[in-house]
């Protein structure tokens, strides 16, 4: 059976495919709560992945511009450049009613939610599909899930590194034949929900400002608040290679998963593991798919020698957890 192309007929294609994708990237100050984006790049695509347009703008942060030795935009380069308020109806326009599509989704969704959030408004994007959970859907023999080698594998030429335009075409060019084995094979796309953040509020004394939390996170945090009972086990340590999950070990996870995050944390407390919100000397395990990324929790498993699995192995050891001693 040979690749479903623009010829192939609209019965072939899957009728339950959203009907169009905003491929984005976005470069930013940094990678905490509170950093900024400093440029932002929309492809938009139709249902079949073909491109009908595309934009970019740069982004006054207000503040220092960040690693400009990753996306080169200087503090000179970014003073004439519009505010997020400013850009912020045209960017929503380029997103509304289509599937955001991201490399590691979960960071630029939350990027552009907390802007939009600041700005006291919402991005009108429902749900998001991360490129990376995709290409593990697919299998794809990746030596790693960079941006540079889905595009390696499907003959796409990076030109420009961390430039938020380059980005957002060459994973556009990358999807769509993603998108297309995904049809042909009767994949289901891993789709997200998003979920807006809509509060705002200037911290009492005059302290950091709390923005973007969605109704119901916990102070400081930018998810919603699960209430679960505190494990019941001691921690026994970190977790050993080639041996099971034990009860009460402390896992941590970090960026995208192809499962709803929540599901996978549920999973985990069912099974008698200690979700935990960060990394410490104490962290049993962190679960991610991308053991590569810029990160904090990463920075500090590599830190402090945390063990690192993926996504699909924690589900297999999920399978089989030990029980506590004692």
């Amino acid at each position: 059976m040979t690749m479903l192309d623009d010829r192939t007929t609209a019965a072939a294609w899957p009728p339950a495919y959203p009907q169009g994708y905003a491929v984005v990237d976005v470069e930013t100050t940094g990678l905490s709560a509170h950093d900024r984006i400093v440029s932002a790049a929309v492809y938009r695509l139709d249902a079949r992945g073909r491109v009908e347009d595309h934009w970019y703008t740069l982004v006054n942060p207000e503040r220092d511009p960040g690693p400009v030795s990753i996306h080169g935009l200087t503090s000179e380069v970014l003073a004439g450049a519009p505010l997020f308020p400013e850009v912020a109806a045209e960017f929503a326009e380029r997103l509304d009613g289509r599937v955001l599509v991201a490399h590691n989704a979960y960071f630029d969704w939350s990027m552009i939610a907390r802007e939009y959030a600041r700005a006291r408004g919402t991005a009108p994007v429902r749900q998001r599909l991360c490129t990376m959970a995709l290409a593990r859907e697919l299998a794809l023999p990746l030596p790693n899930m960079k941006l540079e080698s889905l595009a390696a594998h499907f003959g796409v030429r990076q030109r420009q590194a961390h430039n938020a335009l380059d980005d957002a075409r060459v994973l556009a060019e990358a999807f769509r034949p993603s998108l297309h084995a995904a049809a042909e094979r009767g994949v289901r796309l891993p789709l997200l929900e998003c979920r807006p953040l809509t509060e705002w509020s200037a911290a009492p004394g005059g302290g950091a400002s709390r923005i973007g939390r969605q109704a119901g996170a916990r102070s400081g945090g930018w998810r919603p608040s699960r209430r679960r009972p505190a494990c019941p086990y001691p921690n026994p340590g970190r977790y050993e290679p080639d041996k099971p999950l034990k009860q009460g070990m402390r896992v941590a996870f970090s960026g995208d998963t192809s499962v709803e995050r929540e599901l996978l944390e549920d999973r985990a407390v069912e099974a008698g593991l200690h979700v935990a919100t960060s990394v410490s000397r104490l962290t049993s395990l962190l679960v991610t798919n991308d053991p590569d990324a810029v990160t904090s929790k990463v920075a500090k498993a590599k830190a402090f020698g945390t063990p690192v699995v993926d996504e699909v192995a924690f589900t297999h050891l999920l399978r089989d957890v030990a029980p506590a001693d004692g």
